[in-house]
């Protein structure tokens, strides 16, 4: 007799629908990410020594940088996806429906986290170079806010039935409906829930950057400039390597 610890199943990736308004579960945890994470960067900035106001500053270009990054990194990797008949869509504004380039329909899917990390980078390299601030101080202040952001947005992948890993019997399981297996495993109803292993890994790389955080600023332990970012470097690669293993998608 089959033993189920956790069997997980999607209720859809829409929290509610009014009128042509809908609210989707991945945008509302992306928004809760960064709200926690604007809040955490900042009381961690005050006990480094930076002004709080820094946090405010960069994160609606840290933002909008990641996004775009993101984007850019997964359609050059899928453009196959994005040229000939798929080079244009479109969107419905006021019952007309106006063509746009597909590459922009970033609500049609499609982003990845690598992109994110480079332009995200880039952005705050520009911005400490502007505003004249420590590089490495600034980018150790936000390294924790972004693995507790990728723990709750990973969850967005479950909502949409997506970057699930391979077929699986263990006793915890993430049903998968029939429209969104690949073919080769049609016939599989349960699969890994990656987007779980590596919500609760990246819950761990916080809590081990928050903790060394806590411990320096303490006095109790000496970081360099630029530890907590390597640190986070390391850790989340180590964790993403083994659950790339199972993901059978891009």
């Amino acid at each position: 007799m089959e033993h189920i610890f956790l069997a997980l199943r999607s209720p859809g990736p829409e929290l509610f629908q009014l009128g042509p308004f809908s609210l989707r579960w991945y945008g509302l945890l992306i928004a809760i990410s960064v709200l926690l994470g604007l809040n955490l960067s900042g009381e961690l900035a005050s006990k480094k020594g930076l002004k709080k106001s820094l946090i405010n500053d960069l994160l609606p270009i840290l933002v909008l940088a990641s996004v775009i990054g993101a984007r850019i990194y997964y359609v050059a990797f899928e453009w196959r996806n994005y040229t000939g008949k798929n080079f244009w869509s479109s969107i419905n504004f006021l019952n007309l429906n106006i063509p746009i380039p597909s590459a922009i329909e970033i609500w049609g899917g499609g982003i990845a986290i690598h992109g994110a990390l480079i332009m995200g980078t880039l952005s705050i390299i520009f911005f400490c170079r502007w505003r004249k601030e420590p590089f490495w101080d600034v980018i150790d202040v936000l390294v924790p806010s972004v693995a507790l952001g990728q723990a709750i947005g990973r969850w967005g992948n479950f909502f949409n039935n997506e970057a699930f890993g391979i077929p699986t019997n263990l006793p915890w399981k993430l049903f998968i409906p029939y429209r969104f297996r690949p073919e080769i495993f049609s016939t599989q109803d349960y699969f890994h829930p990656t987007f779980l292993y590596e919500s609760v890994w990246n819950i761990f790389v916080f809590g081990i950057l928050i903790f060394l955080f806590k411990k320096a600023h303490k006095g109790e332990l000496t970081l360099p400039p630029g530890s907590l970012s390597c640190l986070y470097l390391i850790t989340y690669s180590l964790g993403r390597l083994w659950i790339e293993a199972l993901r059978t998608d891009p």
